[in-house]
């Protein structure tokens, strides 16, 4: 600082930090809840964490996604093959699901164009909403009308009655 300046109005900064003057002999309690929630939570929790990130980075393998192979249908099952029968029956649960997906994405898809182009949404989404009638209807005529119970074998039988009704109605 220059020689000159006015002391009144710049007093000179202290050359020492001050002692902080401790009023009571009681450790902080804010202190130690926050050492022991340390301690006693987060440091185990991020040590366990990098431990199980390093097993994973030794591992490229992915674990979140199974890969089942294709098994025949119920109309290729020997009669009396009941584990025939089983994997024909979770075949149709995972068809089942992956149709249901289908039928939410094109929906999700058909209603962010409609948030999208608003009151004029009926010209400018007319392709999803072929789609999604498309889809729909598709979603209905294969697993509709089946119930709470619905298995492959109910849906085998919606699909024989659909196909006997349209040959009776081109004979």
């Amino acid at each position: 600082m220059p020689s000159d300046y006015d002391k009144g109005a710049y007093p000179e900064p202290p050359r020492q930090t001050p002692v902080v003057d401790k009023q009571t002999v009681l450790p902080n309690p804010a202190l130690i809840v926050s050492k022991l929630f340390y301690y006693s939570v987060d440091l185990p929790v991020t040590t366990f964490r990098g431990v199980v990130d390093s097993i994973r980075a030794n591992n490229n393998l992915v674990y979140y996604h199974q890969k089942f192979r294709r098994v025949p249908d119920l109309t290729d099952c020997q009669i009396g093959d009941h584990l025939c029968y089983f994997e024909a029956e979770m075949q149709w649960r995972r068809d089942y699901k992956v149709d249901q997906e289908i039928v939410k994405v094109v929906q999700e898809r058909l209603r962010a164009c409609q948030q999208r182009e608003g009151n004029s949404y009926h010209q400018n989404c007319a392709k999803e909403i072929q789609q999604f009638a498309e889809v729909s209807k598709n979603f209905q005529s294969r697993y509709g009308d089946l119930g709470a119970y619905a298995s492959a074998r109910k849906c085998l039988m919606k699909q024989k009655d659909r196909m006997m009704a349209a040959q009776a109605n081109s004979a």
